[in-house]
């Protein structure tokens, strides 16, 4: 499971000229899923999230997490981070999981993230055609991946 994790001052996802998901301060999350992901890799990366702390304190130092500042999220599922571009071009997908094993795997993520933060986290929709809009603040940009936890 990859993540790339960005602290925003506002973000929102757009589908057929309707915005489903809008938030001020906190988190997009970026989420692609592959077949080996397993509920292990999700606990991992949601706990790792909710507690990562990129949010500044009084002293202006990067010291708390979206929960201490009470902060919001976005969940979008992203096969393209999967994508393989050692040959040619045009990227490969074939890491990413198919629908009938991604789709379960990201409701599970959606949900323990909810329990992670004790909050809704708000999403896109799965395969959907989504516009993302963000401002990133910092900018602060994290990239995660559960097969290379470093």
């Amino acid at each position: 499971m990859k993540a790339v994790i960005q602290r925003v001052s506002q973000a929102s996802v757009t589908i057929d000229s309707k915005i489903v998901a809008e938030i001020q301060k906190g988190l997009l999350v970026l989420v692609g899923i592959e077949d080996a992901d397993t509920q292990e890799d999700i606990l991992w990366l949601t706990s790792k999230i909710a507690n990562l702390r990129i949010f500044e304190d009084q002293n202006s130092i990067m010291n708390l997490s979206v929960k201490d500042c009470n902060g919001d999220i976005i969940v979008v599922s992203q096969f393209t981070l999967h994508a393989s571009t050692k040959k040619g071009n045009r990227p490969s997908y074939i890491k990413a999981a198919k629908p009938d094993i991604a789709i379960p795997l990201y409701e599970k993520f959606v949900s323990e993230m909810e329990s992670e933060i004790d909050k809704k986290v708000q999403t896109g929709k799965f395969g959907a055609d989504m516009k993302v809009l963000l401002l990133n603040d910092g900018p602060v940009t994290i990239v995660m991946n559960t097969k290379n936890k470093e």
